[in-house]
């Protein structure tokens, strides 16, 4: 059989960024699935963004990434959230075609070249003399390969349970993956088990929206890729309906065929998106929970119930949903359902997606105990990127909190591990108003670009771009307004107060009832620039302080990051640091004084006696 320098195992959203990444950046790369069909599957939500999420995906689309122009290429309904707040927290949400989305993306990959698709049941991983070397199929044949790539969902050793039925399988209707959770155990790996669940499918024909509130898809040009333009589609509507005291009561009477009450279920589940079924029971004072209807394609009946999660028997499914205005008629299409399956706890992860068990083994996605496709798809790029990095004996890239959303969520899993699914929020970002949605170009494509993802004109566009936000803003800085009374009268037009000193426009600017095209009334210097200019220099001069402020912050992360700590040291020898920090020190082996100070259980004195130890090495000392 022909060799290869990756094999990427598994084709889900992890699976298709870091088999791209391989193939993009010169490596010869095999991307093995369960079933070609099942390609960039969206087994729960069909949606793609959200709260941070967006954030991550035009953060992997800034590094040369697929996501982002796929679903830009597949929507049925885009907005933009949190518009009310400020630009820290705005957002892209994009409800997908998921059948489009699939087919979109497996053109991608088979158009790809250095890249081969290939539909087996991979039930071994091979390691000699502690690196993997290749894998085994289910047929008997084996492909070698230098770098290999786990990104395999919810499929290692999965099983779907509806009410008291339990049985295998990786998603409902797929092959579980159970023979390669045994390899992975064989070669050291460590394994546990986490559940997440789905809610029902139901008929569109058999919904009265008329009891809902309508949420239609923005009438603005909105989209996730910084270089694509987005497909012309015909947006369809969301809709928003509520749960009520008749749900409350159809669950409380049959919680007892619930999972979670018989004990079929042993995973940790999310607890950021429970079962309707858990909410009733840990939230018993609540009247009512949002209900979102969306859909699962244009070219579907299919409805999608975002809020009605769970995994109770089918009959008393049905029950749930018919307490629920608008659904009172609605027919089940495919019902609700939870999988359990093995992950891998990721402290047994590098910063680089690399095994620390099993040399060149990279894992991406589910595997490593995180949920949504924007978290495993920033993990499949990353991971396929260091394969390749490490190929070519390069620096690997390991980007930093304060660069991204995509380092919050890495240093997270590595220096915290999770105990149980993961998901990207806002609040876990401390540098939040750096790390915008809106300026992941101007934070990335320099990277992607050096790194062999991002082509040069993609590059140079976002070059230009950053060339014009700075000329804008000098001249605002250097453009004077003195307090004319043709000039305190354009502001008391615009509410906006008095002028009593000369200032430049960079302060009017800053004024919160004051707009760019505003500033075009007292000077006719201001220039003439595109909206996507416009927004930056608005943000980057109405929060100028406090970007300013996190902006020292980093600098002193910077100094703990910087602190590199030796990749042998013992930490069991280090008599002044806490057994508790030893112990946790010596599992995760953080890369930095910075990393060591956010695992939990090493508190402060334990970091100053890590600096001092360093001090000694430095003198020379032991």
């Amino acid at each position: 059989m022909k060799d290869y320098d990756i094999i990427v195992i598994g084709a889900g959203h992890a699976g298709c960024e870091a088999a791209l990444a391989g193939a993009r950046m010169g490596c010869s790369t095999l991307l093995l699935t369960l079933n070609v069909d099942h390609v960039a599957l969206m087994p729960c939500n069909p949606s793609i963004g959200g709260p941070a999420k967006g954030n991550i995906v035009r953060e992997i689309d800034a590094l040369g990434g697929q996501m982002g122009k796929n679903i830009d290429k597949t929507y049925v309904n885009m907005q933009l959230l949190n518009t009310s707040k400020g630009p820290a927290v705005h957002a892209l949400r994009a409800q997908a075609d998921k059948h489009k989305y699939q087919v979109e993306m497996t053109k991608t990959l088979q158009e790809q070249d250095n890249l081969d698709l290939k539909q087996t049941v991979v039930t071994d991983i091979i390691v000699n003399q502690g690196s993997v070397t290749g894998v085994k199929t289910i047929t008997g044949i084996s492909y070698n390969a230098q770098k290999v790539v786990l990104t395999t969902g919810t499929s290692l050793d999965g099983k779907v349970i509806i009410g008291d039925v339990k049985y295998t399988g990786g998603r409902q209707g797929e092959f579980a993956a159970v023979k390669l959770s045994d390899s992975l155990k064989e070669a050291g790996i460590k394994l546990e088990r986490f559940q997440t669940a789905t809610p029902p499918r139901i008929d569109k024909d058999t919904v009265d929206f008329s009891k809902m509130r309508v949420h239609p898809g923005s009438e603005d040009k909105l989209q996730f890729s910084f270089f694509e333009s987005r497909a012309e589609r015909e947006q369809i509507p969301c809709w928003l309906t509520r749960t009520n005291e008749a749900t409350k009561e159809v669950i409380k009477e049959n919680i007892e065929h619930s999972p979670l009450s018989t004990g079929i279920v042993e995973g940790e589940g999310p607890r950021y998106c429970p079962s309707i079924d858990r909410k009733v029971m840990r939230f018993p004072d609540k009247k009512s929970h949002q209900v979102f209807v969306e859909p699962e394609g244009a070219d579907t009946n299919e409805l999608y119930l975002n809020g009605l999660t769970t995994s109770m028997p089918e009959d008393f499914q049905e029950d749930i949903i018919r307490s629920v205005p608008g659904l009172e008629e609605a027919e089940i299409v495919r019902p609700g359902y939870a999988v359990e399956y093995d992950y891998i706890p990721p402290h047994q992860l590098q910063p680089t997606m690399e095994n620390k068990v099993v040399n060149d083994l990279y894992t991406a996605g589910q595997i490593n105990g995180t949920s949504g496709y924007e978290e495993a798809g920033a993990q499949g790029l990353m991971a396929g990127i260091n394969a390749v990095l490490s190929l070519k004996e390069e620096e690997p890239l390991i980007l930093k909190r304060s660069d991204s959303y995509i380092g919050v969520l890495i240093d997270d899993l590595v220096t915290k591990g999770t105990s149980e699914p993961y998901r990207m929020l806002t609040s876990r970002a401390e540098y939040r108003l750096l790390l915008r949605h809106d300026n992941a170009d101007l934070r990335l494509s320099e990277t992607g670009y050096k790194i062999g993802l991002l082509d040069k004109e993609n590059y140079q566009q976002v070059a230009d771009k950053r060339q014009k936000i700075e000329s804008t803003i000098k001249i605002l800085d250097n453009v004077r307004i003195t307090p004319t009374k043709e000039v305190r009268g354009v502001l008391k037009e615009l509410g906006s107060g008095g002028l009593k000193k000369p200032v430049n426009l960079t302060t009017i600017l800053q004024r919160p009832e004051v707009d760019y095209d505003d500033l075009k009334k007292l000077s006719d210097e201001v220039p003439e620039i595109d909206l996507e200019i416009e927004e930056q220099v608005k943000i980057r001069t109405k929060y100028r302080g406090y970007i300013e402020k996190q902006l020292k912050q980093v600098e002193k992360f910077k100094e703990m990051e910087e602190k590199k700590l030796p990749e042998d040291i013992n930490y069991h020898k280090l008599d002044n640091v806490r057994l508790e920090a030893r112990e946790k020190l010596n599992r995760i082996r953080p890369v930095s004084l910075g990393q060591a100070s956010r695992i939990s259980g090493v508190s402060p004195a334990d970091i100053s006696s890590l600096m001092i130890y360093l001090e000694q090495l430095d003198r020379g000392g032991k």
